[in-house]
């Protein structure tokens, strides 16, 4: 028996609940991964797992041994890094999971310098705002905007994005277009509701050292980037958003941008992986490269 191919087998089946989509997962036959586990569990005269007709799940004795196959095959790697080829030409899969946002006007329009670099490792792209667990999908990292929810994962920061307050020119024609923020008392907003923590956010105006929350009526409220836009420009109310994600409704028309000279907070941009994902050389040659992209000028993540 390989054991570190078994340690493998095990803790993709920990992670993503089940002998067949870790097999999937794997590309291996769902036989040979059956047959690893009960080779492992005799020769550690143990039992790993807990079998129901719809789960799998890890005893006790499996919770701590699955911590233990985690640091072991991450050290693994590395070593194996720095004494390879890999740790200039690492490969495999990496996923990584993204909004859409970001993804589909920063990350990929960029991403041929980084598969040019590193033409051995292959990506695998998720682009949504739903919450992940990295764990138990096999994710190795996400990128996300705001504060960082889950205090067990590492957080690398890329960015302070430069937001601005915008509506639809219909929705001003109706309205009227306010000039200061006591004007916003006759507005409304589209409420954007977290798909991850379920919280919910109205508008918020930098005043000196402060931050003025305000919440204004709403009569939509949505919980995607993309779903958020569109309420705007059919003319639900204000938004507030990164700019790099208006820059072609305001080219187009189809948004303005409003109070231009009462400044929005920055939102965080972030690159959060799971802490045994550090050491990773794939996980580790990419965030780089994202610090480096948000660095680079011309991204729209900052109007300057």
């Amino acid at each position: 028996m390989d054991r570190f191919n078994a340690m493998r087998v095990f803790t993709r089946i920990v992670e993503l609940g089940g002998f067949a989509k870790a097999a999937d997962s794997l590309q291996m036959p769902r036989a040979s991964v059956t047959i690893l586990i009960k080779q492992l569990e005799v020769h550690l005269g143990v039992q790993l797992l807990q079998r129901t007709t719809r789960q799998v799940s890890p005893t006790l004795d499996g919770a701590a041994y699955y911590q233990r196959c985690v640091r072991l095959l991450a050290d693994l790697e590395e070593t194996e890094a720095v004494f390879s080829t890999q740790r200039q030409n690492p490969r495999g899969t990496l996923s990584i999971n993204m909004p859409s946002g970001i993804g589909r006007l920063i990350v990929i329009p960029a991403l041929p310098t980084f598969t040019a670099r590193y033409p051995q490792i292959e990506l695998e792209i998720g682009l949504n705002d739903r919450p992940v667990d990295l764990i138990r999908e096999g994710v190795d990292c996400v990128l996300r905007g705001g504060l960082a929810l889950d205090e067990s994962l590492v957080a690398r920061p890329l960015a302070q994005m430069d937001q601005l307050t915008l509506a639809s020119p219909e929705y001003l024609q109706r309205m009227g277009v306010p000039h200061a923020i006591d004007d916003l008392a006759r507005h409304q907003m589209v409420e954007y509701v977290s798909s991850a923590s379920g919280k919910r956010y109205g508008l918020e105006f930098q005043i000196g050292s402060e931050v003025r929350p305000i919440n204004l009526p709403k009569r939509v409220a949505v919980n995607s980037s993309d779903g958020y836009f569109a309420a705007c420009e059919a003319g639900y109310g204000l938004i507030q958003a990164p700019y790099y994600h208006a820059r072609r409704q305001l080219a187009q028309g189809s948004l303005v941008e409003v109070l231009p000279g009462v400044a929005v907070p920055t939102m965080a941009l972030s690159a959060l992986y799971p802490p045994h994902r550090q050491l990773s050389q794939r996980v580790r040659v990419f965030v780089d490269w994202l610090v480096a992209l948000c660095a680079r000028p011309g991204t729209g993540l900052y109007r300057g």
